[in-house]
């Protein structure tokens, strides 16, 4: 008689409670399948895309700890304007006199009426130099830091009234001026402004730079062409230069975009 092996017995599985719905088929050699009991990962979803910062509209002042140049100088300038303001005009103009860096008192004194000078604002805490000073100081500051930007708002204070008195002084030594023009009056911080109007529209792009320095090249001219003030006029302009001119210098201090947002 032949002998038959006979084939494996199927499985049987234990019945299911009631309710409980049977399991898919399974294929063998295939792993990780449902109700083998291994963990099954979740599929991966995208990162949510990173949404963009809020824009801080009071860094566009300056702070204590952000800009403190800015805010030192803003304060002093808070000061001596109230001063200004409640002083009698006969007392003020003693002391914008005392003040000037007219020739007369730059080749007697000119170390202290250089920074003497820049302690007032021509026209007073509403003029538009005021509100140019705390905004574009602020921002010069917050992207070169205070060192930096007191450089460039001297070196356009100093060297643009230097530009304008020396050629006064050579004038009234070759008898093309009077004598008077020695005691005209100059103060107030309009040349500081400008030298830090030129810098920083070297620090944005180039979109916001161009229409920047041709709007303020503009009403220099403009205010030039009117011959009321030549002298200061030309001293705006070349403040504005010397801003310019600083922008080799700047552009390799310029601070991270995530260091200025940190203030």
């Amino acid at each position: 008689m032949e002998r038959i092996t006979p084939g494996p017995a199927a499985a049987t599985s234990p019945p299911l409670p009631e309710g409980v719905a049977a399991p898919a088929e399974l294929l063998d050699g295939m792993p990780r399948q449902r109700g083998t009991g291994a963990a099954v990962s979740a599929p991966a979803t995208a990162p949510a895309p990173a949404s963009a910062p809020p824009r801080r509209w009071w860094l566009l002042l300056p702070t204590p700890a952000g800009t403190p140049f800015t805010f030192g100088y803003t304060v002093l300038l808070a000061v001596t304007s109230v001063l200004a303001a409640v002083a009698g005009p006969h007392l003020m103009h003693a002391v914008y006199q005392g003040s000037s860096t007219d020739v007369a008192h730059l080749l007697r004194a000119p170390s202290v009426v250089l920074p003497a000078s820049a302690l007032w604002i021509a026209g007073g805490v509403l003029s538009p130099y005021a509100l140019a000073f705390v905004l574009v100081l602020t921002a010069l500051e917050r992207r070169v830091g205070g060192a930096y930007a007191a450089g460039v708002f001297l070196a356009g204070h100093v060297l643009a009234t230097l530009a304008t008195e020396v050629p006064v002084g050579l004038a009234v030594l070759f008898g093309h001026l009077p004598g008077s023009s020695l005691h005209r009056l100059d103060y107030g911080i309009s040349f500081g402004v400008a030298a830090s109007v030129g810098a920083l529209a070297g620090l944005l792009n180039p979109w916001l730079r161009v229409p920047l320095l041709a709007l303020v090249t503009g009403l220099l001219l403009d205010a030039l062409l009117a011959f009321a003030d030549p002298m200061t006029d030309w001293g705006h302009l070349i403040a504005l230069a010397i801003g310019v001119a600083s922008w080799p210098l700047l552009r390799r201090r310029v601070r991270p975009e995530k260091s200025r947002a940190a203030h």
